[in-house]
């Protein structure tokens, strides 16, 4: 092998091992870096999400509880009405003199 060869060889050699080799190795552990700090973040943001569900679960059940109330208003006024209509015939039942 010529000498000019090898030459080129051994400065080749040298430059990806000094150069090339700790460049790719820097660029791997900041690509390894961000992608800790994705996974990290991705917990933290499933996390948040899964405590805005607990939170927001009793939402289901005031949309029920709203529901409910029109019917429940509308059994106490029935109510005040009947009862308006027995304290108005137990007032003239006093007023004729019954017991």
């Amino acid at each position: 092998m010529p000498t000019g060869a090898l030459v080129i060889w051994w400065v080749t050699l040298v430059v990806a091992v000094v150069v090339v080799l700790p460049l790719a190795w820097y660029l791997l552990h900041r690509v390894w870096l961000a992608a800790r700090a994705i996974e990290r973040y991705a917990r933290e943001a499933l996390e948040a999400g899964a405590g805005i569900a607990r939170h927001t679960a009793a939402v289901a059940a005031l949309e029920q509880t709203v529901a409910a109330a029109g019917a429940l208003v509308a059994g106490a006024e029935a109510i005040a009405r009947h009862a308006g209509e027995i304290e108005a015939a137990l007032g003239r039942r006093t007023l004729r003199g019954g017991a």
